[in-house]
């Protein structure tokens, strides 16, 4: 019997992909409709910021059996890279906008991070799936 292996790693990243997305969205549209749309930002930002942790670490197993001399692994290290960079980006955003444990409006600086954080989301999604379709890493 031939078992195909599915890796964790693209299941949960749809959580904190989402999440982080929205948040940005969320982010913006309180520019307009204030403190619905900041307190929702803010609690997916919390959400997004520590299912990210799970992703990230299937990702990292994901990587060690990516082989030495694998025309993937630059392509790998860009996504890590990006995906931590986009993490740092969101957490920041998030301890930005807390007082305390309380989520308050979030200023200028919270509302950059943020969008910065999405920059590097995006670019992070789109090498992933360069890792996937075109190296077909992960598959079996």
């Amino acid at each position: 019997m031939n078992i195909a292996r599915h890796p964790l790693h693209p299941a949960l990243v749809h959580f904190p992909v989402a999440c982080w997305s929205l948040a940005t969205i969320a982010d913006l549209a309180s520019l307009w409709f204030g403190q619905p749309a900041w307190w929702l930002a803010g609690v997916l930002l919390v959400i997004g910021t520590v299912a990210a942790l799970a992703a990230m670490g299937a990702g990292l197993f994901e990587f060690a059996r990516i082989a030495e001399d694998s025309p993937a692994l630059a392509d790998a290290r860009r996504h890590m890279l990006l995906a931590m960079a986009a993490w740092v980006l969101y957490a920041t955003s998030l301890l930005l906008r807390l007082q305390g444990t309380t989520l308050v409006a979030p200023a200028w600086p919270a509302l950059a991070t943020s969008i910065a954080g999405f920059l590097c989301l995006a670019a992070a999604g789109w090498l992933g799936g360069k890792l996937v379709y075109q190296h077909h890493v992960g598959s079996a």
